[in-house]
């Protein structure tokens, strides 16, 4: 569990900056103008700070809930139409046919 005791701001916001930040290719800056459209004043020293402190930790986390693979795996990828649109759908399958991961593109 990570801990957000004494901070500033609520645990949502830091961990919607810390989120928005490593998943768009977005400057501290535009990150502190797009939080102050939401009604949220912060620096972008203190999103440097929040994305340096808990971005690990959030990482961490994720692994640890992570489920285990078998050793071997396997990449499958098929071609399949969605609402009239094909689209490309990559599965990761491990050795007992369960799925790892997928990707549709």
């Amino acid at each position: 569990m990570i801990d957000f005791k004494g901070t500033h701001y609520p645990k949502d916001v830091i961990l919607h900056a810390v989120f928005f930040y490593v998943r768009y290719a977005v400057s501290y800056r535009d990150l502190e103008e797009i939080l102050a459209e939401r009604g949220i004043k912060v620096d972008h020293a203190t999103l440097n700070r929040w994305v340096v402190r808990y971005s690990p930790l959030i990482a961490l986390a994720a692994k640890s809930r992570k489920r285990t693979v078998v050793g071997s795996w396997r990449m499958d990828e098929a071609y399949i139409k969605i609402k009239g649109q094909w689209f490309y759908l990559y599965r990761a399958v491990d050795k007992c046919g369960d799925t790892v991961d997928f990707m549709l593109s």
